[in-house]
């Protein structure tokens, strides 16, 4: 069985980000709304199950940006990932600052 966790820092501020909207769409197309928690970490996805497959996660990250820093050259970020059947925890980090970001399979 699959699971799915995220985690978005700043590392301009050197700060986990809070309250970021995330939307991961699913190999069928299904698409489940989430959001980081006050330490940046996101595991909540509406009782989803991880099939294999083909899965996109967009972090909307220019208004968080916007704020924070006055300016953001991305409005979104999207990390494209495949999950095998049964592979067990996926973690995918995303580090952000007003221009540039980092994404890597985590653990």
């Amino acid at each position: 069985m699959n699971s799915l966790s995220s985690h978005v820092l700043d590392t301009a501020a050197g700060k986990p980000v809070a309250n970021l909207a995330l939307q991961l769409t699913t190999p069928d197309g299904t698409i489940v709304h989430a959001q980081t928690d006050n330490d940046g970490r996101c595991n909540q996805w509406a009782n989803t199950q991880f099939v294999a497959g083909n899965y996109q996660l967009r972090f909307s990250v220019e208004a968080y940006l916007v704020a924070k820093h006055g300016e953001s050259f991305y409005p979104f970020v999207d990390v494209n990932f495949t999950l095998p059947e049964d592979g067990g925890h996926y973690h995918v980090p995303l580090l952000i600052s007003p221009y540039g970001f980092s994404s890597y399979r985590g653990s």
